[in-house]
């Protein structure tokens, strides 16, 4: 893969995703399923923008921020039809098999599984709508 640099600054080496923030129906709910399923932890909660609330689910260096607002939250198409919109995130874990057994567990649905380069993979839900793949590249 080619990298395209418009800047003449030097290339930043260590940049990284650190957070993603996501619009949930119900972010404890989501947080609580995450947490039991990654073994992540809440590392924050409290009041954000809109009048909104934030949980903050994740591991030491990487979370997702999952915010809730009160009012009527749009659901006006899928989130493959829509500009900017979340079409799912992605967890890379060890252990496919026990992660889907933890998965079920919860009393979630895994679908579409897939089995091809350059890993495995399979999908589920939150109870709000909130798709999740999991994957593992090591076969």
């Amino acid at each position: 893969m080619n990298s395209i640099s418009l800047s003449k600054e030097p290339p930043m080496s260590n940049a990284r995703l650190e957070h993603l923030n996501v619009t949930v129906i119900d972010p404890d709910s989501t947080a609580r399923i995450l947490a039991q399923i990654f073994d992540w932890r809440i590392r924050w909660t409290g009041a954000s923008i809109h009048g909104g609330r934030t949980i903050h689910v994740g591991a030491e260096d990487t979370y997702l921020a999952l915010y809730s607002r009160d009012g009527a939250i749009s659901m006006e198409a899928q989130t493959y039809d829509r500009r900017l919109a979340l079409n799912h995130v992605g967890i890379e874990v060890d252990d496919l098999e026990a992660t889907e057994r933890r998965v079920r567990a919860a009393g979630l649905e895994p679908y579409h599984h897939q089995d091809d380069e350059p890993g495995r993979r399979f999908y589920f839900r939150d109870g709000g709508g909130l798709e999740i793949e999991v994957l593992s590249y090591g076969f």
